[in-house]
């Protein structure tokens, strides 16, 4: 510890010899300590303007890489390794030295310990007195005023005024020589009227406007920084405040417990950043290199992945579970096959498929789900070969991203466009996607969101059209398109014909509106059950499950509304599916729905033309028309929203066509979606081709 110590005092004499000449000569020029300790500053500033300059130019490459920063965090969400390891690497290659932010703290204490050696020890830095003087002088004080302790720091400080105050002329007169005592009267230790010598904890009284002013030109500093400098600007505001309290607190403690002099230093160095800084933009405007608009534009991603990100605690029991189940996940070697659903609902799109790998194959099929109630679980109890495993959706960026299957199987596109990603372990995963719908991929999925996939399970030759078309535009490479069809018809196609035929003396119209802008519930319900009102029809309103969730008050009055009425039915218990199967005609607009109700019973759909949701704004570069639009008038008819009274006609019309529009839906199907009947078997062949295929690759690989 003595060591530690001699070092440090050793290392603060060094400075002080510097910074003392300096400050001497800024004393000899100004003939006053105060305007010599702020000469001193000005000088300071001037010499480390090239470190400034340095700082100024690399925070701008900081701000200037942060949208780059904030896709990585994006990207590699919840991974904070490949973070930090991307992060570093980013910094690499732009040559940016993110510790370069501490070195104005660092040259700032630095020359505060100069400083406060030389303001401290005027005898010998800028009077540049003999050291015998120094001890006689030192002795004489001791001597002559009670109190005094020669350990002090500012022990110095207190001599000069001791001299000062003429009050022992006679005694120092008899041991000093007289060059000596009129260098200690010349010395001017006043400034603006305050004793640069004084410290608040000390002397009190007038002496507390030091550290108040310290204080104040911090708080100065650090409003000016918050909105000056590159750097701060970007930061919160919390860390903004949090920031000047930091700076205002250690200004005011610093200004309690040291000299004058130095809070002198300290006040004019913070009034001169504030300068400095302002200058600096002038000559390197941070708006010139920073392009604000992409800056704010990653932010918003990343602050979209933040507030979706489940708010658990680490030991909270869906956590834990999760935790647990990736790491039996990365337990098992040479996992083949592994599915991915998003909840309890996405199974029924794999059924047909899983079913026919359990009942002639023994190919392990694991099994990811983001839904701890997923029922696959129970279904894994009965099937041995199903390994299920429940992951929540932050673990699961991680995991894809160490992904070690040959195939994996997802029905969530956008694959590599947002935070799930393609495997970093292994580049020779197959992707394969699984539409879950039967309409237009071009038009009801985001741009580019198929496009990081290396196979299609396409439903029909619309999609397989779609998709061929849009790599020609794009210049993409081309990816494997398995004439699939669609599982989940079958099921439904089986489902309905195994039912009884229900005869009914009326005919009933199954209203099923779409969650978007401006859908039938929003925009023309009320006309609508107007004018079914009065004919002999059994009217049941199916809202969407977001209507009741959101639209409670709504919903509520629609079944008090009609409470009486034994012609109109307001349903909101979904886990009923007899009215969908049941009803001789759907109303819709742009609902999904209505495929599966046409392609299942054969049977015409009326289409209230609402606004049509795009979610690819770019669909038109695709020279294939979207099967949504045209198809419309194909199974059934539109009607405009503002022509409500068009609607009882349509319907008679519809309807008494039934058979004519079974024979024609029916064709429709048979040229539109492939394999009717045995989607399930032909998207099985496929994954099963390629998981013998990976493993034979392996094996040739090995010998």
């Amino acid at each position: 510890m003595a060591f530690s110590y001699n070092y440090v005092q050793g290392g603060t004499e060094q400075m002080g010899m510097i910074f003392g000449s300096v400050m001497k000569w800024c004393y000899g020029i100004t003939k006053n300590y105060g305007l010599a300790i702020l000469l001193f500053t000005v000088f300071s500033k001037v010499v480390l303007l090239p470190v400034s300059v340095w700082v100024q130019k690399n925070s701008i490459k900081m701000v200037k890489l942060q949208p780059e920063i904030n896709r990585i965090k994006a990207r590699y969400f919840g991974d904070k390794e490949t973070i930090a390891d991307q992060q570093q690497a980013l910094f690499k290659r732009e040559k940016y030295n993110p510790m370069a932010s501490i070195i104005p703290l660092i040259l700032q204490i630095v020359l505060l310990m100069g400083v406060v050696e030389v303001i401290y020890h005027p005898l010998e830095y800028i009077l540049n007195l003999p050291k015998e003087e120094i001890t006689v002088l030192n002795d004489t004080t001791v001597s002559l005023k009670e109190g005094l302790n020669p350990e002090s720091g500012s022990f110095e400080l207190a001599v000069i005024d001791a001299f000062q105050s003429h009050e022992y002329d006679a005694q120092y007169q008899a041991v000093l020589s007289a060059e000596t005592c009129r260098a200690l009267n010349e010395i001017g230790m006043k400034f603006l009227g305050m004793n640069l010598g004084w410290i608040a904890s000390v002397n009190g009284g007038v002496s507390w406007i030091a550290p108040l002013l310290a204080g104040l030109s911090a708080w100065l500093l650090a409003f000016a920084q918050n909105r000056m400098n590159v750097l701060q600007v970007e930061q919160s505001r919390i860390n903004q405040y949090g920031m000047m309290a930091l700076s205002v607190g250690i200004s005011l403690y610093l200004g309690v417990f040291v000299a004058a002099g130095v809070v002198l230093y300290w006040i004019a160095s913070n009034l001169l950043a504030i300068v400095q800084q302002y200058l600096l933009n002038l000559a390197i405007n941070p708006a010139h290199y920073v392009d604000h608009a992409d800056l704010e534009a990653s932010r918003e991603e990343l602050r979209q992945l933040e507030e979706g990100k489940p708010k658990r605690k680490w030991n909270d029991p869906l956590t834990r579970r999760s935790r647990e189940d990736y790491k039996r996940f990365f337990s098992i070697a040479n996992k083949h096959l592994v599915f991915y659903s998003e909840g309890n609902g996405f199974y029924k799109y794999y059924r047909g498929t899983i079913e026919f790998l359990l009942n002639y194959t023994n190919i392990p099929i694991h099994y990811i789900t983001s839904d701890p109630d997923d029922q696959i679980f129970d279904l894994a109890k009965e099937q041995p070969q199903i390994h299920p495993y429940y992951i929540d959706s932050t673990t699961l960026i991680t995991l894809m991203m160490k992904m070690d299957a040959d195939v994996v199987v997802m029905t969530m596109p956008d694959l590599e466009n947002y935070q799930i990603k393609r495997s970093y372990v292994r580049k020779d995963v197959k992707y394969v996607y699984v539409p879950h719908a039967m309409d237009s991929l071009n038009l009801t999925m985001r741009t580019a969101s198929m496009d990081h996939f290396d196979a299609i399970l396409v439903t029909g030759k619309n999609q397989k059209e779609e998709i061929e078309a849009t790599e020609h535009v794009y210049q993409l490479p081309p990816k494997e398109l398995i004439e699939c069809g669609y599982p989940l018809l079958d099921d439904m196609r089986k489902a309905y014909q195994a039912k009884r035929e229900v005869t009914r003396s009326e005919k009933t119209i199954l209203i099923a509106p779409s969650w978007q802008t401006d859908n039938i519930v929003d925009s023309c319900l009320d006309e609508l059950l107007e004018q079914l009102n009065g004919e002999d029809y059994h009217v049941v309103v199916r809202p969407h499950p977001q209507h009741i969730r959101h639209m409670p008050e709504r919903m509520n009055q629609l079944k008090e509304r009609f409470a009486g009425n034994r012609n109109i039915e307001i349903q909101t218990d979904f886990s009923r599916n007899d009215t969908v199967f049941e009803s001789d005609l759907m109303i819709t607009d742009w609902s999904g729905i209505a495929y599966e109700y046409a392609y299942t019973t054969c049977k015409p759909v009326l289409f209230i033309d609402t606004p049509m949701k795009v979610m690819n704004p770019e669909y038109e570069k695709i020279d294939v028309p979207p099967i949504n639009i045209w198809m419309r008038e194909v199974i059934g008819k539109v009607v405009s929203p503002n022509a409500m009274e068009e609607v009882p006609s349509v319907v008679k019309e519809l309807l008494s066509h039934s058979e004519e529009y079974r024979e024609t839906i029916d064709s429709f199907v048979k040229e539109y979606v492939y394999h009717p009947g045995t989607a399930g078997e032909v998207g099985a062949r496929y994954l099963i081709d390629q998981v013998f295929h990976s493993a034979s690759q392996r094996h040739l690989e090995k010998e």
